[in-house]
């Protein structure tokens, strides 16, 4: 009964770390049928005909994915009571291949945050602590999903992505965190923070989980608008078939790009340490590293910061304590009904930075500002798409020709043929919880965004991308607490199999 002794472990875990508050809901130890459904799954797997890989195995789930037999608050108080009448397709997609719901992760309310401090259920801890500073930032907004990983309270989790909400906290926890191409995975179910961004992401301490739990969850779902139909899916495997392209997955050296506008000057040593690493590590293997220019890349962050935030305020319209959310009592205190349950019970619904994103959102859709911001930004997000693609070597499987024709001439002669990029995840290793919180202080909210300064990129241009874990010691001594640092892998979209096969070549060496 080895995954029963697992589960065990796992439940264990989750009462022991209780003070990292990476659970909003845990699976309780004397509740529910997990334990027979781990009974079965072990009984299968002694028979030789287990459902899947992931057979038995205890998986978290983000507390903004929906589940039936679970509350879902997206850690927000205009959703404390609410519990779905259905599952999301990927809770479906898992627990028919016989995995198990390990409860729902602590995260920043409505994913909008990249340090997990932005939760009406409390402050996300990472276990890493700073000298003398206390524990350090798990990342976000899918703090509680890589906290729940690097401590052993569940066998993998899943977190939602959207400017690098998996990514980033992977390269806090120094775990392993994969963004795969936006629309193949079903978003049915997933309370929306914007549309056009969001992708369900997966955590694990090994790639090789990651790509067991991403084969089942990379199927088409009908009814996600946005889930990529059959015909795409097709023609994104012939492309990427042709003998040149597959060859990459085998012995094939592959071009390494590095993207010259990553080196900025903010970096840290031991996050410059850790990127060297790992392209000299992928050097000495045979493959070839070549500089790349994505110009538009100092631009991204400030078109993510106008296009999520518009697309929030609509997204969260909705929360009005009529037709949706958490109602808020709108009497006085002789009893009597006011005017104000609208603007009450959003006010008291939503926390600050929900709030702050919302009215940055309703401005840059203005009419007196939606020429200046809003199609500003899609602009700069297509030039951010262009420059990828001008450097990869595989073409956009999906873009139109027109698409292809708009691509500056000069940059498609000098076309670099590179496979994937490899880059920092964070510019630098996770601040204190006590920096991120201390009033005095005096930090502007527009700090935190700038953790996400290397993982947007990809988030705009919808392309795959993984975040695993580098030692940056000098001594190059493998991974310590202290230094490790997350080393993202880029792909062309579709690509993910390579960028999964990048993530396992720099993991198996104990980089």
């Amino acid at each position: 009964m080895a995954l029963l002794l697992e589960a065990e472990r796992y439940i264990a875990n989750q009462s022991s770390h209780l003070a990292l508050n990476a659970f909003i809901t845990p699976l309780s130890r004397n509740t529910g049928r997990w334990r027979d459904r781990v009974k079965d799954a072990d009984l299968r797997r002694e028979r030789g005909n287990p459902k899947s890989r992931l057979d038995g195995r205890l998986i978290a789930f983000k507390d903004n994915i929906c589940t039936r037999d679970l509350p879902t608050t997206c850690a927000s108080g205009s959703l404390k009571t609410f519990v779905s009448p259905f599952d999301a397709t990927v809770v479906q997609q898992l627990e028919n291949a016989g995995a198990i719901v390990a409860g729902k992760t602590n995260l920043d309310e409505f994913g909008m945050g990249s340090h997990s401090i932005h939760s009406q259920f409390g402050i996300v801890k990472s276990a890493r602590r700073g000298d003398d500073v206390g524990h350090l930032s798990a990342g976000g907004s899918s703090g509680g999903s890589a906290v729940a990983v690097a401590t052993d309270q569940c066998y993998s989790a899943i977190g939602t992505d959207t400017g690098g909400s998996v990514r980033l906290p992977a390269a806090f926890t120094g775990i392993v965190g994969f963004k795969p191409s936006y629309g193949l995975i079903s978003r049915w179910g997933v309370i929306a923070y914007a549309n056009s961004l969001d992708t369900v992401g997966i955590m694990a301490k090994r790639t090789s989980t990651v790509r067991d739990v991403f084969c089942i969850l990379n199927q088409h779902d009908p009814r996600d608008p946005t889930s990529l139909p059959p015909p795409s899916r097709s023609r994104i495997t012939s492309k990427l078939q042709t003998p040149q392209l597959s060859s990459r997955l085998n012995s094939s050296p592959l071009r390494i790009g590095v993207p010259l506008e990553y080196n900025i000057s903010e970096l840290a040593p031991s996050v410059r340490r850790a990127w060297y690493r790992s392209l000299e590590h992928m050097r000495q293997q045979g493959h070839t590293i070549h500089p790349v220019s994505l110009p538009m890349t100092k631009s991204a962050l400030s078109a993510y910061y106008i296009l999520a935030p518009a697309e929030a305020s609509s997204n969260l319209a909705k929360y009005d304590g009529v037709r949706y959310g958490t109602q808020t009592d709108s009497r006085n205190s002789d009893g009597k009904s006011e005017s104000y349950l609208y603007a009450r019970t959003r006010g008291e619904g939503f926390g600050s930075e929900v709030k702050r994103r919302i009215m940055l959102g309703a401005f840059s859709l203005s009419a007196d500002a939606i020429d200046n911001y809003f199609l500003q930004a899609q602009r700069i997000r297509r030039l951010v798409r262009h420059d990828f693609d001008a450097v990869f070597r595989a073409e956009h499987p999906l873009a139109s020709t027109s698409d292809t024709n708009t691509l500056n001439p000069e940059k498609k002669a000098e076309r670099t043929g590179i496979d994937v990029l490899i880059c920092p995840t964070a510019p630098s290793p996770p601040p204190s919880i006590s920096d991120l919180t201390n009033p005095s202080a005096a930090k502007s909210p527009l700090d935190a965004y700038t953790s996400d300064v290397f993982t947007v990129p990809a988030s705009l241009a919808g392309l795959p991308a993984i975040s695993v874990p580098v030692s940056g010691r000098s001594d190059g001594d493998g991974p310590t607490d202290a230094d490790l640092a997350g080393i993202q892998i880029i792909g062309q979209y579709g690509d993910d199999e390579l960028v999964l096969k990048v993530g396992e070549l720099m993991e198996k060496h104990g980089l």
